[in-house]
């Protein structure tokens, strides 16, 4: 009989791991067989996406701003935690990017301390409104520092340059993924994404709500996905950085994405076109080259799928209308 060698458990923290994203993390790295301490202000996160996680032992909520220094002991650092859509990160901006930047200050200086290998959610918005089309690691960006949208967008930048300043000066282990849209189960339906709007305005036969002419693209990237790159990325060897794009590399525009949406929720919500917001790209598409070669990674769910998993995600929880 052949012998497995199972892996040590490690503890890892996850900040920002009652969001959307940081709660699919907490579930796979509880599967992995780590030690989880999910920390989270509640501020677009929220308990019950973790709820179900608390029966386990190895699992510990813990509600911090990460805007303030953490004192634990960890092996592991995913750095999740930011406001990531319009409507919540434009609320307070100023707090937005003291999240993204003294957020960062902090859970690097943690893992400083106790010499913990830190992933950062980073993000294609790093990229601005790109004249390059698909982006590469290598495109510096074309970001308006003073517009709407600057407060994550530079907030995100700077964050990156501090990861890699700890990294050169300190030798500290980092990993920076830059992350394109994901979408999936748990995310708020009013937090103002696009897969979000679309599929509660249909399924409440509301209007369909599109800015701009509907042909602006994005490539949507469903969150198991995601996750599962994230956990690849953090397992490669230290001298492997990043930043690597993680998203999914098939465009589509958001004419056609409601359209997708309106079929799969049989809704006659009808389509109506309001004006562009400031600074908003009118391409976003990633280049994966080289997630798939250093993680050996690209997406496996499809959008008709993905799209089909939310839905009744959405249908259950908004319920009969």
């Amino acid at each position: 009989m052949r012998t497995i060698k199972l892996r040590s458990a490690k503890r890892i923290l996850v900040t920002g791991g009652a969001g959307f994203i940081g709660s699919h993390l907490c579930t796979r790295l509880l599967e992995l067989g780590n030690e989880v301490l999910c920390v989270d202000n509640y501020f677009t996160g929220q308990r019950s996406n973790v709820a179900v996680l608390l029966e386990n032992s190895r699992f510990e909520l813990l509600r911090h701003d990460v805007t303030f220094p953490l004192y634990v002991e960890v092996d592991e650092i995913y750095n999740l935690a930011c406001p990531a859509s319009p409507i919540y990160y434009q609320l307070d901006p100023v707090q937005t990017t003291k999240t993204s930047v003294h957020g960062a200050i902090n859970m690097l200086g943690l893992a400083k301390r106790v010499r913990a290998k830190i992933l950062q959610a980073s993000t294609s918005e790093v990229y601005g409104n790109p004249t390059v089309h698909p982006q590469t690691e290598a495109y510096s960006g074309n970001v308006n520092p003073i517009g709407p949208r600057a407060c994550y967008d530079e907030g995100k930048r700077c964050a990156e340059t501090l990861f890699f300043d700890y990294h050169r000066q300190h030798q500290l282990p980092i990993k920076v993924a830059r992350i394109f849209n994901t979408y999936g189960p748990r995310m708020q339906p009013s937090d103002g994404r696009v897969v979000s709007n679309f599929v509660v305005q249909a399924l409440q036969g509301e209007p369909i709500t599109i800015y701009g002419d509907g042909q602006q693209t994005r490539s949507f990237c469903f969150v198991d996905d995601l996750i599962e790159a994230l956990v690849r990325f953090m397992e490669t060897s230290n001298d492997m950085t990043g930043p690597i794009n993680i998203g999914n590399p098939s465009e589509v525009t958001m004419l056609v994405l409601a359209r997708k949406i309106l079929e799969l929720t049989n809704s006659k919500s009808e389509l109506i076109f309001l004006p562009l917001p400031e600074d908003d790209p009118q391409q976003r598409l990633p280049d994966i080259s080289l997630a798939r070669a250093v993680l050996g990674w690209e997406p496996r769910v499809g959008l008709d799928d993905g799209l089909s998993r939310t839905v009744a995600y959405f249908r259950d929880l908004i319920g009969p209308t």
